[in-house]
């Protein structure tokens, strides 16, 4: 399954240069408003240790991570949600997206413009979310109107989809998320027509300088305050050192360049990570001689679901599962050694997939 993460942000905060360091597109980045006029697009590999484990184990033909896919949307400015700089066909490009992606500045640099006066990434974030939230309340202004009539004409799905209509429209116009109105999954159903850019989940991607990498300066620490309210997520990341990182092919240089700055992990393998998990999603894998492969899925799905995202006679002819868990894999190097110690489990059709699974499907359709 696909998860598709839009990049968004006011103009010069460094959306494009971290665009062209997940996916190494160059030529996007500008030092002025609107360098990204139509959304570029990149499927990027999601790092995934566990796949080196087993293809030292399996020694396959191919190794076939799982895949996000990001989208650089156009610097947004205030007035987009009424039709500013490229305003509606941006957001647009928003309510395509699964998870959104907001990069903020958190670096002081003179030689890059900010339109609006001084660093100040609590005022972007407000600036960004009052666009998505206007554009939201116009929508469910709209749909609240029809049904206003359909329930005075009786209608009682009208009626229970008015109620919840209503607590949306109080939610934004206090200048608050979607995501933060108390519904019931049943009572989602009510907006479910709008996509609205405000229920999306949302990463903050705090970018900063080298300097602050390791330590936050005071724009970071405004910046975790503001969303400690939503319990918002949030990572750092320098992006122009990230572009620096992407132009080494060699792991062992790329290593050691990581070292030197006291990273473990690049930036964006972490911020990769972070948005595959933000909709909540795991990976399990199959395999074999002729590939080992990681497959993705939600958390929560039982074993006929995650037999569906590789063919869907697999899911309807569903029979059942044998599963490995990867610690056990690794501990007795091949299948049949981990069948003989009675490390391979046979489940059914209400087995709930555990991240990091290896499973084989037996199916008949």
């Amino acid at each position: 399954m696909a998860l598709q993460c839009g990049i968004v942000g006011l103009p010069n905060v460094g959306k494009s240069t971290l665009f062209s360091a997940l996916t190494r597109i160059q030529g996007v980045a500008a030092n002025y408003e609107f360098a990204t006029i139509e959304p570029n697009i990149g499927i990027v590999d999601v790092p995934d240790p566990r796949l080196q484990v087993l293809s030292k184990l399996v020694n396959p033909n191919r190794i076939v991570p799982t895949t996000v896919e990001f989208v650089d949307i156009a610097g947004l400015v205030k007035g987009a949600s009424t039709g500013g700089g490229r305003g509606n066909g941006f957001l647009g490009n928003i309510r395509e997206v699964d998870a959104i992606l907001h990069v903020i500045r958190c670096f002081e640099d003179p030689n890059i413009v900010r339109s609006s006066g001084d660093v100040n990434p609590v005022s972007d974030k407000e600036i960004i979310e009052i666009e998505l939230q206007i554009k939201d309340l116009d929508s469910v202004n709209a749909k609240l109107s029809k049904t206003e009539r359909a329930a005075k004409a009786g209608d009682t799905k009208a009626k229970e989809d008015l109620e919840v209509l209503k607590r949306y429209k109080s939610t934004l116009e206090q200048g608050k998320n979607a995501f933060l109105v108390p519904v019931t999954e049943d009572e989602k159903r009510a907006v479910a027509d709008l996509f609205l850019l405000t229920i999306k989940p949302v990463l903050y991607v705090a970018n900063v300088d080298e300097a602050h990498l390791h330590e936050d300066n005071n724009h970071v620490i405004a910046l975790r305050k503001a969303i400690e309210a939503e319990n918002g997520q949030m990572i750092k990341i320098c992006a122009a050192l990230e572009a620096q990182i992407s132009e080494i092919d060699d792991i062992e240089e790329r290593t050691m360049f990581l070292e030197e700055y006291g990273l473990k992990e690049s930036g964006l393998d972490k911020m990769i990570r972070a948005s595959y998990g933000l909709l909540d999603l795991i990976t399990y894998f199959t395999a074999g001689v002729q590939e080992v492969r990681a497959w993705t899925i939600r958390k929560g799905w039982k074993a006929p679901q995650a037999a569906g995202v590789i063919h869907s006679d697999f899911e309807r002819g569903f029979i059942r599962a044998e599963v490995i868990k990867i610690a056990d894999y690794d501990h007795y190097k091949t299948e049949n050694a981990c069948k003989e110690a009675g490390k391979m489990a046979v489940q059914g059709k209400d087995y709930v997939v555990d991240d990091g699974d290896i499973m084989h499907f037996r199916f008949n359709v």
